[in-house]
């Protein structure tokens, strides 16, 4: 199957959970936006203040306000926690419109209603809200099309809709795949938008008839939507509790019995993650096909951060997934001290077991460390060799906006003394365009990019050792953990992977433009 027969076998699942996420969210913040409105109703100071709240949870951007959920959900991803983001951001809309249209109504009309002895009551909800209605669903539609436009980066909490084609095709530099994520984004809110343009029309000019069936309509694209998303997930679940034993988790030792002799993971439901990068994506890949090959259902959430990603294998929301020894060193150890490849490894094994309860499963057996990268002709009109080298130079340096906040960069640039150095953050796909362009000096490449040996860049050496090493590694969830038949499967991809084969997997996507899933099955194969 090409890549464009995959993107239409996966729309109406993706079509319809990103339905069911944002007209979800904005059902919800429609009330949560009604019942403030009446509960601040004449009361200037109160209706101030709630606008100001809900105008500072505008200004978070939405994808930070995404992320932040994850955490105070205690690690949760998927749904609830986009869900949640999305509702908060879809209710200022609402609730302004709602408060302006109320204020609105003329007073004469007001007092017409209390002349005819009417209660402020029934004047409320019999005079004031249907005048105000108009106004109201005029900030329904503002929502609409905001929320719509916010669920596509509900991926990078783990969950499922249309930013899964965009962030995969960002990731992959698949142009075709972005847009047409984006095409159906787009449609999907002009949709909606018309639907409740046809409400207000109707309501405005006192058409029942026409307000009644765009209201179906809209009513019925839920209903769809929600069919549409979680019928296929109900079934899959009473069809794995029918062929399953009572106790299916991943904890559990007798758990996923197999059903044919060979098939150790047989009736197991199993979830792997990735970060938003190439090689990410194709490790995630190669553990699914690995888990599939052992009898299990694998599901695989893409395009999360690292801390994101994390957060989630602890509390079990992901059974396993593929990091780095340099990522836990520097980010979760915050340790920035230099240290040996082994000496590395073991102690981030250690402090994942004791403080997170986290099992390192095993090296995979290459390495993917940072690097400076440079045009040879730029390093040799600045008579630039090593990272030393670029002391006293005003550079700019271009790498992914993750590497310019972790400790290790404080650490390069403070002994090698880089202040006059500029970070330019961007995503990793763009970073050998912008370096070989001249529209950055240096860039932070990767040794296991698959771009590397066609790109002609002079790699820098690290003299000082400023960058931990950062050999993958396969982690595995506290749950996940305690069920011998997976520990003993993903064993399986322990030393398995070398910096040849894992630089040839990113050239096939990076270079080649293969899709990631026959990439990953290329690079799955030869480990066999």
């Amino acid at each position: 199957m090409n890549q464009l027969q995959q993107n239409w076998a996966e729309l109406p699942t993706l079509l319809s959970w990103h339905m069911l996420l944002s007209l979800g969210a904005i059902a919800t913040a429609a009330v949560v936006a009604g019942v403030t409105a009446l509960l601040v109703d004449r009361r200037p100071r109160l209706q101030s203040v709630s606008l100001s709240v809900a105008g500072i949870t505008q200004t978070i951007p939405g994808l930070a306000l995404l992320a932040l959920m994850v955490p105070l959900l205690g690690g949760t991803i998927g749904f609830l926690p986009a869900y949640l983001a999305l509702t908060v951001y879809a209710v200022l809309p609402l609730l302004q419109n709602t408060v302006t249209g109320l204020a609105g109504v003329d007073p004469r009309v007001i007092e017409a209603a209390r002349g005819l002895g009417m209660a402020e009551r029934q004047i409320l909800f019999r005079v004031r809200f249907p005048l105000a209605l108009p106004v109201i669903l005029a900030g329904l539609r503002t929502s609409t099309v905001w929320t719509v436009g916010m669920t596509t980066l509900a991926t990078a909490v783990g969950a499922s809709g249309l930013g899964t084609y965009i962030f995969s095709g960002l990731q992959t530099r698949n142009h075709a795949m972005t847009l047409f994520g984006c095409f159906f984004a787009a449609a999907l809110a002009v949709v909606l938008d018309q639907a409740l343009r046809l409400v207000e029309h109707g309501v405005r000019t006192r058409r029942r008839g026409l307000v009644g069936a765009a209201g179906a309509a809209v009513a019925a694209a839920f209903l769809v939507a929600s069919a549409g998303a979680l019928l296929p997930t109900a079934r899959a679940f009473f069809d794995e509790r029918s062929k399953a034993a009572p106790a299916q988790s991943a904890e559990s030792t007798e758990a996923a019995r197999p059903e044919r002799p060979g098939l150790p993971l047989a009736g197991m439901h199993l979830t792997t993650g990735s970060k938003t990068f190439v090689e990410s994506h194709l490790l995630a890949e190669v553990v699914g096909l690995h888990l599939e090959a052992a009898g299990a259902t694998v599901e695989n959430r893409p395009g999360m951060g690292s801390t994101i990603l994390f957060d989630a294998l602890r509390e079990n929301s992901v059974d396993c997934y593929v990091d780095y020894s340099g990522t836990v060193w520097a980010t979760l150890m915050r340790r920035s001290d230099p240290a040996s490849r082994l000496r590395t490894q073991i102690e981030a094994a250690g402090f994942l077991l004791s403080e997170h309860d986290v099992v390192t499963v095993g090296p995979l057996g290459f390495q993917n460390n940072y690097a400076v990268a440079m045009r040879p002709e730029r390093a040799e009109e600045l008579g630039v060799r090593s990272v030393a080298d670029l002391a006293g130079h005003r550079l700019t340096i271009g790498g992914d906006p993750e590497v310019f906040s972790r400790p290790e960069w404080t650490r390069v640039r403070g002994i090698y003394g880089l202040e006059m150095v500029t970070p330019r953050p961007m995503q990793a796909i763009y970073m050998f365009d912008a370096v070989t362009n001249g529209q950055v000096d240096a860039i932070t490449a990767y040794s296991t990019d698959g771009r590397l040996a066609d790109s002609n860049l002079v790699l820098l050496d690290d003299p000082l050792e400023g960058f931990p090493p950062y050999d993958a590694i396969l982690l595995a969830s506290p749950e996940a953990s305690r069920n011998p038949r997976l520990m003993e499967v993903l064993t399986g991809l322990v030393n398995r992977i070398d910096n040849g084969a894992m630089r040839q997997a990113n050239r096939l996507v990076e270079v080649d433009r293969q899709t990631p899933l026959d990439a990953a099955q290329w690079l799955w194969e030869s480990t066999r």
